[in-house]
């Protein structure tokens, strides 16, 4: 038998998943129910397009298209309170300005509710007795900030129901009455306003220190107003729920967990009285407070393999969609009858993906240099565990991956980039490092002013982690991510050279200067966070600090293979970002192969180009740690990509 001695030759004889399964079109998504339970709706392609579809709830085969998305694929789409309607928010080619739009259920005629230009729409308030009108912020005024109104869904008529000139956001009850108004304090906190009869207090009835702002805030009235839930960490560490009595001001502690925020929760539809919550640490467990939910929970829970959730409820509660993710078989959706206590399989993400080789995640966590615990998802390809136990039996070329953000989090569960770049013979890690949400304050704020410092510490330790482990080969690492994902990627390669092997940076920033003069005008109300937590341009020493912390710097230190993928039309992290590092490195001699969507944003969101850039990913990571590619064939003259220098760089490029 012979030795494998790439990581192309241990997984030569497991079957290739197609990057198309992967990373293509579901066949359905985005399933929901309408709230009067008479009509099913999902996410679908029209003409390789995601588009909306509707079917009667006892006819589902009787599919009906109700949009007509021609290039980019539709984002999000709900209900109208009174089921007459479908609405959706679509942007152009990524530019993150959405519109909203309205489907007529009945006649299928489709209008643009939000007829503006350079306007994006947020969504303030809805209600379950108003049902024909939704609160609705625009930014057409001023783009710093959004004037609320109240929007007619059956007539399109929007009227002014406050002009905002400072505030960063608004909590509206049921009755779709402005009850709070909230902005940013000099400390980089918030300042939450009451507001009562239209008036807003001159000062602040609360205040939630710049430390607890990625922690706390409002969880939302109950539909009679006599409740308002809070999730807040103010005097502890991880984010605790709290049920305010709105007459009294007491405040009643629901939940709490010492090792993560309270996460994800289930409301009923009609009064809006909380039943269960979520805690996520490394997996997510549900906690009931409803006997009724418990019971629901409890039945599905010995009926489905994997982790499942609710996903759509009618307003009657007794018809509920259910996703389930069987972990090592692609996402599925099931009607639940809730007073039969039967499951109706509604659909299969991807039934392409039935029967490959997908593999389990395993949880871990990764102790970092000064005692921070990481809680940290690791992926290996098949065959390559004899004994299951989350260590290779010889260890492998590994790919960091970074997620973005950074305020966000990995999660446990299906991960099509974990599959695609195990199958191809890779270990993937997922680390959630400091500044990571959802593990408490002093976890996020262990990472203020620690880019490129701490913050990038915490992957350097996982990478010697799965080193020390036997999980990586030393020599043979990659570092990957978007957003800040890219950004830890362009550190990894200038700070730490020696660490990686090669990097692909994804829309990431490469001058935190720069980045900051550049953000959206609708992010302006929160720059302070900013300030507090990456550097102050305002002052020397915090230029300074964004300057020390800026990869654009280093260029000159880059010695590793780097692939950078960038969308032309970005809002958050413009194109001069990439164009800088890459000018940089060409000015220097410094090789790189650089691609550009002129049609995508902050990521690729059309297939075709999502598929195209990770065709040429592959061939990159062949070329550097000797994983297997699929053949690239005709994927990049279906996308945009135009791939601006280092094309000979890539292995099946050239």
């Amino acid at each position: 038998m012979t030795t494998p001695t790439t990581a192309a030759d241990r997984v030569a004889d497991i079957d290739l998943i197609s990057r198309d399964a992967l990373f293509g079109n579901p066949v359905r998504s985005g399933g929901k129910l309408s709230p009067d339970g008479k009509f099913l709706s999902w996410m679908a392609p029209h003409e390789g397009v995601m588009n909306v579809w509707c079917a009667p709830f006892d006819d589902p085969d009787n599919a009906r298209l109700m949009t007509h998305a021609k290039d980019r694929p539709i984002p999000q789409y709900f209900w109208s309170p009174d089921s007459s309607a479908l609405l959706y928010v679509q942007d152009k080619e990524g530019d993150e300005n959405y519109l909203l739009y309205k489907v007529d259920v009945a006649s299928g005629e489709e209008s643009c509710l939000t007829p503006f230009e350079n306007t994006r729409i947020q969504i303030v308030g809805a209600s379950e007795t108003i049902k024909d009108r939704i609160l609705v912020g625009l930014n057409n005024r001023d783009p710093r900030f959004h004037d609320v109104h109240i929007l007619n869904l059956t007539t399109g008529a929007l009227e002014l129901v406050f002009e905002n000139n400072e505030w960063a956001g608004f909590t509206a009850d049921d009755s779709l009455t402005l009850r709070w108004a909230e902005r940013q304090n000099a400390a980089g906190g918030l300042d939450l306003h009451m507001i009562t009869d239209g008036d807003i207090s001159a000062e602040p009835d609360e205040v939630i220190p710049m430390d607890d702002s990625l922690t706390s805030g409002m969880g939302g009235y109950t539909t009679d107003g006599k409740t308002l839930y809070w999730r807040d960490s103010r005097g502890r560490n991880t984010g605790a729920l709290f049920a305010q009595d709105t007459e009294t001001g007491e405040r009643t502690l629901i939940a709490e967990d010492d090792r993560a925020d309270i996460g994800g929760s289930l409301s009923h539809p009609v009064t809006g009285e909380l039943q269960a919550y979520a805690v996520t640490y490394l997996r997510t467990e549900w906690h009931c407070i409803d006997k009724g939910i418990k019971s629901s929970l409890d039945w599905l829970r010995e009926q489905l393999d994997g982790d499942f959730g609710v996903q759509s409820r009618t307003d009657d509660d007794t018809k509920w969609l259910v996703w389930n993710d069987p972990l090592t078989a692609p996402i599925r959706s099931y009607i639940y009858d809730r007073a039969a206590d039967r499951l109706t399989p509604f659909y299969v993400t991807k039934p392409e993906l039935e029967g490959t080789p997908l593999q389990p995640m395993h949880p871990r966590e990764i102790p970092a240099r000064d005692g921070l615990t990481l809680p940290s998802y690791l992926t290996l390809p098949a065959a390559s565990d004899d004994n299951g136990d989350g260590v290779p039996d010889a260890p492998l070329p590994m790919v960091l991956l970074v997620h973005g953000g950074p305020w966000a989090r990995d999660g446990y569960g299906f991960n099509r980039t974990h599959q695609w770049l195990a199958n191809r013979g890779y270990a993937v890690l997922s680390v959630n490092f400091r500044g990571s949400t959802g593990f408490g304050k002093d976890f996020i704020n262990a990472a203020n002013l620690q880019w490129s410092k701490t913050m990038h510490d915490d992957l350097v330790d996982a990478v010697n982690w799965a080193v020390h482990a036997g999980i990586a080969d030393k020599d043979k690492v990659a570092i990957m991510g978007g957003s800040y994902g890219g950004y830890a990627t362009l550190v990894g390669l200038t700070y730490t050279p020696e660490v990686f092997a090669c990097g692909v940076d994804i829309v990431g920033p490469s001058n935190l200067e720069t980045l900051l003069e550049t953000i959206p005008p609708y992010w302006e109300p929160m720059v302070k966070q900013f300030h507090e937590r990456m550097g102050n341009p305002t002052t020397e020493e915090g230029k300074q600090l964004l300057k020390d912390c800026s990869p654009l710097y280093r260029a000159k230190d880059i010695v590793k293979p780097l692939l950078i993928g960038q969308g032309a039309n970005d809002p958050r992290v413009k194109i001069s970002e990439s164009d800088q590092i890459v000018g940089a490195m060409e000015g220097h001699g410094i090789p790189v192969t650089y691609v550009v969507f002129p049609d995508e944003g902050h990521g690729f969101h059309r297939p075709e180009n999502n598929i195209a850039f990770n065709a040429i990913v592959e061939g990159f990571l062949a070329t550097c740690l000797g994983g297997r590619a699929e053949k690239i064939g005709d994927v990049l003259g279906k996308s945009t990509a135009d791939i601006r220098t280092g094309e000979e760089l890539v292995k099946g490029l050239g």
